[in-house]
């Protein structure tokens, strides 16, 4: 079964969201999110097994979509807020362990991408889910995986190519629902005509190419669209993880302005 947060429009802003339980598993413990405004994206990846894996990233996105919308017009800088936020999300996954130890070991993985006004726009992450740009014809994966493998590659012990088969590849060194949670960078980022951004799970990116992906959005009919042939592509693959795309389009024309 496939679940969809139907094409919205903020001024000339397209995004939609598909997520897709994938091939091999029957259920999804993907989650996402977006704003009916057009202000917030999030994707968040579950763990810790059907029940706490669905959990923990509806609960992520569902708690931090909350706070986000409450407290994004105050006197907190943006940053400020997605990361109060982000904390936020921690504590309530943490209090859910102690109240239901049946879901002790859940957890998850988030995106987020934030959009002010005119052409202001902020992201954070914690895991491996990822934020991807394509700005004209170059694609650009803005955030660095909380993983061993990404340690590994920085270090110089191991190869992109290495780690797309690595063993240790899904070892996160960050994730929602741990009590170690180091602080999160928020970065921000200036709205270009044209740009589109990929919001996506790790079951995305399993089975897809960075290549691949870039030539999806380079033929962009629609959000709707680009999200519907990445998960297709993935799930010819194997689809063997739930997969979730975001996608969210600029105007070439021109940049929103309206917060």
């Amino acid at each position: 079964m496939k679940h969809a947060i139907p094409s919205l429009e903020r001024m000339q802003l397209q995004f939609s969201a598909l997520s897709h339980p994938g091939v091999v598993r029957q259920h999804n413990e993907d989650a996402c999110h977006a704003d009916a405004q057009g202000r917030f994206f999030m994707v968040a990846d579950g763990m810790g097994g059907y029940s706490g894996g669905e959990r923990a990233s509806q609960l992520t996105v569902a708690i931090m979509a909350l706070y986000l919308e409450t407290y994004w017009a105050q006197t907190q800088t943006p940053a400020e807020v997605i990361q109060r936020a982000i904390v936020r999300a921690n504590e309530h996954l943490l209090t859910e362990q102690v109240q239901n130890p049946v879901i002790k070991d859940m957890g998850t993985t988030v995106v987020v991408l934030a959009l002010g006004g005119g052409q202001q726009g902020w992201f954070c992450h914690v895991g491996d889910s990822r934020l991807y740009r394509l700005r004209g014809n170059h694609l650009e994966q803005l955030t660095q995986d909380h993983t061993w493998v990404a340690q590994a590659i920085e270090a110089g012990g191991l190869s992109p190519m290495q780690a797309r088969s690595h063993p240790w590849r899904h070892l996160l060194t960050q994730c929602l629902g741990r009590d170690d949670l180091e602080p999160v960078a928020v970065h921000s980022l200036t709205l270009e005509p044209g740009d589109c951004y990929l919001l996506c799970s790790d079951g995305l990116t399993e089975e897809v190419l960075d290549w691949q992906i870039a030539a999806t959005l380079r033929l962009m009919r629609s959000p709707e669209w680009a999200a519907q042939t990445l998960i297709d592509a993935a799930c010819k693959r194997g689809g063997r993880d739930n997969i979730t795309a975001l996608v969210v389009q600029v105007p070439k024309d021109e940049v929103s302005g309206d917060s």
